[in-house]
Parts: structure tokens; sequence; C-alpha cells
């Protein structure tokens, strides 16, 4: 972009900033797996824009159904229902095990955690949440308390009654086995026997992702879900599963949790719901319903059962089902799974390789012995994808490696998921050979 183009001074002088910096691009359009900056240059994009757009970019479907919803019927007074909605609910209980079957539909999925933890408060008559020590659930007040991974200091005073499980990383966990392997068992032991010293009797709910996405994609160990419905069940408490990420296919099945059999009392959705619009929705049983509304149950917010919202969703799930984009994500997961471990066998870097179907990531460390984070490097190796035309996330947390998130659309092509992993490498090899220098600040 030309230097008489004042965006990035407008951006400087006018936006609040709220995380790390931008990316430095100014991006103009996006079609599939590509968005194009002011250049016109393509950029490849492995993050489907908020790890949520599971359609690519400007999916005709979905802009279809966005026009018709827009010119006819897209929001009303909160206390007005329209059919879209009631589909939407009797759709998404199909698709999910008994006695999950009555949907709150929302548009966030911070908004949809609040939701569900108000309703475990309520009909459990506890306050205490327990989620993992690397969680991402929102930054809303309820959603953000139960949140570890980051923005915990400078806000003063979370919401009371906040406890944590430590996050199951085989990579990293001190929990071990004779043999070396993860203890995921004593671990989980461990962190309930914590939980019940701290706990003043008033247990609510455990709220956890399948994966944990900005937590470093920790994919929980089979049999862990199992073992942590056990230990709710015994305390009285509710599972609710965060699947903002990893609905909607995204791991290979519709949803997570499928994997291991285990039905959570409250699921929310969002992210994948909307395909990159602002979609969220709290599933749960009957059950819960009835004792929640019984006792007051209030999330009467201005955007609660918008037409457009539910619209865009049956969408999303009618060509998720039409394409057979599940059984796709399963397919190319396996592929990107080759490569990346073909990566870890070429770079000493690449300590790890985890995740399951089209999300997925590698960490990366100084060298495999030590295991030390490589904050540097991984910078570093963004940068030089983004040069290269490809778009990556990286997450750093204390203690670990710089971990990329890769989630590409689920209709990416497998030559744009070789293509971005070509680049990757490409990306790391240069980085290496120039001696792994981090870029200058807002370079």
């Amino acid at each position: 972009m030309g230097t008489e183009d004042p965006f990035w001074e407008d951006a400087d002088r006018h936006l609040v900033r709220y995380g790390a910096a931008f990316t430095p691009r100014v991006i103009e359009r996006a079609e599939g797996s590509y968005v194009y900056d002011s250049d016109g240059r393509a950029i490849l994009d492995f993050t489907s824009g908020q790890m949520s757009a599971v359609l690519g970019h400007s999916h005709p479907d979905v802009v279809r159904a966005v026009s018709a919803s827009v010119a006819s019927l897209d929001h009303l007074h909160s206390g007005m229902l329209s059919r879209p909605v009631v589909d939407l609910a009797r759709r998404l209980a199909a698709t999910l095990p008994q006695p999950l079957s009555r949907t709150l539909l929302l548009t966030t999925g911070a908004e949809s955690n609040e939701a569900a933890i108000r309703m475990a408060k309520l009909y459990t008559g506890g306050y205490e949440i327990v989620s993992f020590d690397r969680s991402w659930h929102g930054m809303t007040s309820g959603a953000a308390a139960a949140t570890y991974s980051a923005g915990r200091r400078g806000h003063g005073p979370t919401v009371p009654g906040n406890l944590t499980l430590p996050t199951p990383n085989a990579y990293r966990s001190p929990f071990r086995r004779a043999d070396g392997s993860h203890d995921w068992e004593a671990e989980l032991e461990y962190g309930f026997a914590s939980v019940d010293a701290q706990s003043t009797g008033a247990l609510a709910a455990c709220l956890v992702e399948p994966i944990l996405s900005s937590g470093g994609i920790v994919e929980l160990p089979p049999g862990y879900l199992a073992r942590l419905r056990e230990l709710c069940d015994e305390r009285d408490m509710l599972l609710i599963l965060d699947e903002a990420q990893t609905g909607l296919g995204r791991t290979g099945q519709l949803y997570a949790f499928e994997r291991d059999g285990v039905a959570p009392d409250i699921l929310t959705l969002s992210k994948t719901l909307g395909a990159g619009l602002p979609v969220a929705a709290v599933v749960t049983s009957h059950a819960i319903e009835e004792v929640c509304h019984a006792r007051g149950f209030l999330f009467f917010t201005t955007h609660v059962s918008d037409p457009l919202a539910a619209t865009v969703a049956l969408t999303v799930l009618d060509v998720v089902e039409r394409d057979g984009l599940v059984e796709r994500a399963a397919r190319l997961g396996a592929l990107l799974r080759d490569r990346l471990l073909g990566l870890r066998d070429a770079f000493d870097v690449v300590g790890d390789v985890r995740g399951r179907g089209l999300l997925q990531g590698i960490e990366l460390v100084t060298d495999r012995e030590s295991r030390a984070p490589a904050d540097a490097l991984g910078q570093a190796v963004t940068a030089a994808c983004l040069d290269r035309g490809l778009h990556l996330n990286i997450v750093q947390l204390p203690g670990m490696g710089g971990i990329f998130r890769i989630a590409p659309p689920l209709t990416a092509t497998e030559g744009e998921l070789h293509a971005g992993v070509d680049i990757l490498a490409d990306a790391l090899r240069a980085t290496l050979a120039e001696g792994t220098r981090a870029p200058a600040p807002g370079a």
C-alpha cells in the first residue's frame, strides 16, 4: 500500500487495542480459503478467520441466506418468535444425543458460556465453577472468570467461586507413569482433590473444552471425559462442554465429545455454528430447562432468538451435511497430521504435534531435550509465513513453547493444505538459517 494512504496512521490514532499487534496487512476481501490484502495479494487463511469460518469465506450458500434474511426477517423483539429459530432448535436436537433437546439461540461464545453458567448455578443452587488452568471461555465477566490462559491481571476481582483443574497436557505434564507416559488419571484425581479442598460445598459445574485451543491445542486424552463425567456426577455438578471451536465437524466428528461417547449436561456452540458470523447456542436437557424456568431463569438480551442468526446456523448445518464436511475434515485431518509429523521429523525445533481433524498444532521449542519455549522463533516464523502468503496464529503461554494453531476451513482443498504446510516448512527453514531473529515491533 502506498505511503500516502493514512490507514495505519488512522488506526493508531482511533482504535482501541485489545490484544496482540494487528497483522500488518490491510485486508480488503476474502473468498474460500484466502483473504486478499490491499495490494491484491492472496493470503492462505489457516485460522479460518477467528477459528470460525468452517465453510471458508463468502460461501455462496451463506451469502444467499444472509441476503434473503436481511431483506425479509433479520431481527425481532426478543419476546417474539420466528420459524427459523424453532427450526434450528429442532435440527440441533436431531444431531445430539438425548437428553440434549432445548436450545437458547444467542450470538457470541462468551454469551453462550455466560448463559450456561447462569443455568448451572440456578439449577444446582451452587456457585462454584471449575475449569482448566489453560482455558479460554470468553471475555465477559462470568466467562472471563473461568478463563485462565490470558487476561486475568489488572482488572480487579473476578466472579467468586472459580476453581481450576490442571490442563492435561501430555507433552508437559509432570504427572508420569513409570514408563514415562502421561498419567492423566492421577493428574485428574489430584486436580479434584484440590478442588474439594478449596470448595465451600457449593460446586455447580465443570466447564471445559474438548480441545483447548487458546490453551495450546491440548486434546483431552481418551477416557478423560468419561472419568470427568463420573467425578462431576459424584459431586452433583453439571458438565458443560464448550465446543466453540470443535463443534460442527472440525475434529472429524460433528461434535468432539462423540469420540468419547460422553454427552454433557449443557453444550455451548458458537464460532463454527455461524461459520464466521455471530451465532451461538446453548443446548441442554428438558429437565434442566424446566427447573431453570421454574426458578426464574433470565437471559433476555437484544439479539436472543434473532431469525438472522438462526437462518445462518441452519444454512451451515445444511452445507455441512450436504457436502459431507465431517467426513472431509476427518480425511483432511489425517493428511494434515501426516504432514505435521513430517515437520517434526525434519526440524528438531518442532517438539510436539497434537490435535484432531482440522484443529491441530505444533509446538516449537529451542531443543527437544530441554523443551524450552522458543518464543522468538515462533514470532519470526509467523512473520516469515505471512511474507510468503500464509496466515497462522501462534499461542504463547508461560512455560510453553510457541504453539501454532492450524485450523483451515473444512472446505479447503488438498492442494491448499499442502501449500500451507509447504510454506510453513519453508518459513521454518529460512528462519533457522537466519538465526531465529524475532521481528521488530510493528514489522
